[in-house]
């Protein structure tokens, strides 16, 4: 039988997966706020299509979400040329 331990929990609930990126400290701290996000918006949309929360409650949740990761972005990458100039965020 497996264990059940909380980390194994965590790990199953929130994978992480190796950085091949550029390595810097900052891009490695981008990556894992990006991994999570990802997670989190996976989540979300199970519990939409699940019906345990509503559309609107899904989109203000994913919305809150980007506006915290797009100020993650800001702050660990500010030296980092936007390869987005121009587009519409």
């Amino acid at each position: 039988m497996t264990e059940n331990t909380p980390q194994s929990k965590d790990e199953f609930l929130n994978p992480r997966s190796k950085y091949w990126g550029k390595f810097t400290p900052q891009n490695l701290a981008f990556n894992t706020n990006l991994q999570e996000f990802t997670n989190k918006i996976g989540l979300i949309c199970s519990l939409e299509t699940g019906g345990k929360i509503s559309s609107m409650e899904a989109y203000q949740q994913i919305k809150d979400l980007w506006k915290q990761l797009k100020a993650s972005k800001k702050n660990l990458l500010k030296d980092e040329p936007a390869e987005d100039q121009g587009k519409e965020e």
